[in-house]
């Protein structure tokens, strides 16, 4: 998440796919000692009274420390990165509420920067971002930070979930359309989602799909770094304020990206009014309805607006 440079083959949409860390990976070898809570990151994992309840996780313990443990105990990952501020916020809570859990379920805190083929394969497009996986299967998720009675209310409904999780069944249409989505081939992957949205209108990942198209036309090529530099030195001007909002998105600061529209929103009028308004709604697509920074930034928006 930290390349300058944007490269259309890490988009994907629809359920998470797992698969490609499935593969046998090495055991992760056991702290010589547990941190307290809210220790630093990659300082192993803390123990509370029922064991092991919160444990840094790697490309290469994936597989082992959530997949094969979810089997077993609810395992919730917090995706977070160093330079992250709201993450400092929850992630001590989540680290408190795991070890105050004494092991019915274990937090697995993976630094996006450090492993990016895991958040992609997550959709992570914000940090701090939530996932609980039970059975080998991703069943619920949250983005932002919450106040702690909702997290209490939140981890209970995980924890009662069983360990029993149903993989849904996936679209064979929007596969093939992922697929090509993920390998940067747009136009198959443009046709592929207007194929599933002209037999089934309205289905939200293939409109999701088709707002990632666009957002990849888009930033192919473009240098985050010099795009992000150019809005910052020029705040009125809307076209360079629409695209650092593009690359924010895809570095993981889809609230940022949202705030930066919004602002364009309220101080233009006209047709730089509507564009940036086209703009963030697009945004708002490829994140889906039930994301809660999407759910604040459009009663901003509508306030902007009336």
């Amino acid at each position: 998440m930290s390349d300058p440079r944007i490269n259309p083959s890490i988009f994907t949409r629809g359920a998470v796919d797992l698969g490609a860390l499935r593969a046998a990976q090495p055991p992760a070898r056991p702290a010589a000692a547990p941190p307290a809570p809210g220790g630093p990151a990659g300082a192993g994992p803390a123990a509370g009274p029922g064991g092991v309840t919160v444990i840094d996780v790697t490309e290469a313990t994936f597989q082992s420390e959530v997949l094969e443990r979810s089997l077993t105990t609810p395992v919730v990952i917090d995706f977070w990165a160093e330079w992250c501020e709201p993450c400092k916020q929850l992630s001590p809570v989540l680290e408190r509420l795991a070890v105050e859990g004494g092991g019915a379920w274990v937090l697995a805190k993976i630094d996006v920067d450090s492993n990016p083929r895991i958040a992609q394969m997550f959709r992570v497009q914000g940090i701090p971002m939530v996932y609980a996986v039970i059975g080998g299967q991703p069943v619920d998720a949250f983005s932002g930070v919450v106040p702690e009675a909702q997290l209490r209310q939140w981890i209970d409904a995980v924890l009662k979930a069983g360990g029993v999780a149903v993989a849904p069944q996936e679209d064979p249409r929007l596969v093939e359309a992922d697929d090509a989505l993920m390998s940067g081939d747009l136009d198959a992957a443009e046709r592929a989602y207007k194929k599933i949205l002209a037999d089934t209108p309205a289905d939200a990942a293939a409109e999701a799909g088709l707002a990632h198209v666009a957002l990849a036309r888009r930033v192919t090529g473009v240098d985050a770094a010099a795009a992000l530099a150019a809005a910052q030195a020029d705040p009125a001007d809307v076209a360079a304020q629409l695209l650092a909002a593009d690359v924010e998105v895809l570095s993981g600061l889809a609230e940022q990206a949202y705030d930066r529209l919004l602002a364009v929103v309220r101080r233009t009028a006209g047709d730089d009014r509507e564009t940036a308004r086209q703009r963030l709604v697009s945004l708002f697509t490829i994140a889906g309805p039930d994301d809660p920074v999407v759910a604040r930034a459009r009663r901003a928006l509508a306030s902007a607006l009336f």
